[in-house]
């Protein structure tokens, strides 16, 4: 009897194990997708801002329109790129790139820079940019630490069992980091 018992606990302990890992595995996997959705969420919301933003500033600035068409075209191509995060993050460093430059052509432009409409716009988009940096934050957490599960000892062999693939980070800095000062009458 003892030796079922020890024979059941050598077969049993692994198989458990193992299931364990899997689940572990799968679960973090998971996490991953949820968290990529909240990131592309943000990308929408940002996407859905610049038409407004780069319709303001033609108002004031029509005579800007290469940095005007550019922030159109790669909003477009960004609204078009479903590819892996990584692929996703290259248009949208140039995205970003475009939209700094917009903001900067924005800065010879002291009537524009105390619109309102377009202030308010701004404002939105830097709250936005917050917001995609912390979905940003999030993802690449679960893919650190699903990565960690598949590259570590022992769960790397089941993951490699499995054929659990390794996910891409996903790194694109702000267009906008703070609210730039404004100052009227002077």
């Amino acid at each position: 009897m003892p030796a079922l018992i020890i024979l059941l606990l050598v077969v049993l302990l692994p198989v458990v194990w193992v299931i364990v890992q899997y689940n572990w595995l799968v679960s973090l996997r998971n996490y991953i997708s949820e968290s990529w959705s909240n990131v592309d969420t943000e990308l929408k919301r940002r996407y859905d801002l610049i038409p407004n933003l780069v319709a303001t500033v033609k108002g004031y600035a029509a005579h800007e329109r290469e940095v005007l068409e550019r922030v159109t075209q790669l909003r477009a191509l960004c609204v078009a790129n479903n590819g892996s995060p990584g692929e996703q993050a290259k248009d949208e460093v140039q995205l970003v790139d475009a939209l700094k430059q917009l903001l900067v052509v924005v800065e010879n432009y002291p009537q524009l820079k105390a619109d309102q409409h377009f202030l308010k716009l701004q404002q939105e988009l830097i709250t936005t940019e917050n917001r995609i940096q912390a979905a940003r934050r999030f993802y690449n957490g679960n893919v650190r630490d699903y990565r960690n599960k598949c590259e570590t000892f022992p769960s790397n062999l089941v993951a490699q069992m499995f054929g659990f693939q390794p996910h891409e980070f996903f790194s694109v800095p702000p267009s906008v980091r703070e609210v730039p000062d404004v100052e009227f009458g002077q």
